[in-house]
């Protein structure tokens, strides 16, 4: 068994009654704005990163927010490129409703993006691979959908941090070098650094910022 199999053969069994627990759960969620807000300050670095590492978007380009929640990410996307298509992804429809008009919503499974192959310019999943369960298949589909040269970014919490907060069965986290192979697959570079919250704070080690170009 390679190194990636073993790594990941601990939660990529998403059986039908799995993906339905965790559609549900973010159903449910959609209602709980303190966990879940539906906008988010973009003075935060995890949102400077994204549009930083997106760009450039020019003009009738396309960036994917995959997992995107209520779209709190994707509206400072769309105010930074505004001629763009910025198109948020969710599983759950609760999520996308609280989504401004201008950006594409489309509901959906980060392990079957629907969309074809090569048709963003940029993709971004901000803590949300770590709830797709089989993340190699989700990486997989990521890239699967950039054209190339296009660049994707990925914040998401450390696995050398697990514990410190409460996760949800199916949840996992990740250490750099894990998603490092994974882009290493389908991308020509790729790298990690960890990420603070604010400008004037050091990383504290709970996440982390992978990006890659195709």
């Amino acid at each position: 068994m390679g190194l990636l199999s073993r790594i990941f053969r601990r939660k990529a069994a998403l059986t039908p009654d799995l993906a339905d627990e965790i559609r549900r759960s973010f159903e449910e969620a959609a209602s709980d704005e303190e966990h879940f807000p539906s906008s988010i300050d973009p003075r935060i670095l995890h949102v400077r990163a994204v549009i930083e590492g997106v760009a450039p978007l020019q003009a009738g380009g396309r960036v994917l927010d995959a997992g995107c929640g209520k779209g709190r990410f994707a509206v400072h996307v769309k105010r930074a490129y505004p001629q763009a298509l910025v198109v948020a992804l969710d599983l759950a429809t609760a999520m996308l409703r609280p989504a401004p008009p201008e950006l594409g919503r489309v509901a959906g499974s980060m392990l079957e993006l629907p969309f074809p192959e090569e048709c963003f310019d940029a993709a971004y999943a901000t803590e949300s691979l770590e709830h797709a369960v089989d993340i190699e298949a989700a990486v997989g589909e990521l890239c699967r959908v950039l054209k190339p040269g296009g660049r994707l970014v990925i914040i998401d919490k450390n696995a050398r941090q697990w514990g410190r907060l409460e996760t949800p069965p199916w949840e996992k986290w990740f250490r750099e070098e894990e998603l490092l192979r994974l882009l290493r697959r389908h991308c020509r570079r790729s790298s990690c650094r960890p990420i603070s919250y604010w400008e004037d704070a050091a990383p504290d080690g709970l996440f982390l910022c992978w990006t890659a170009v195709k």
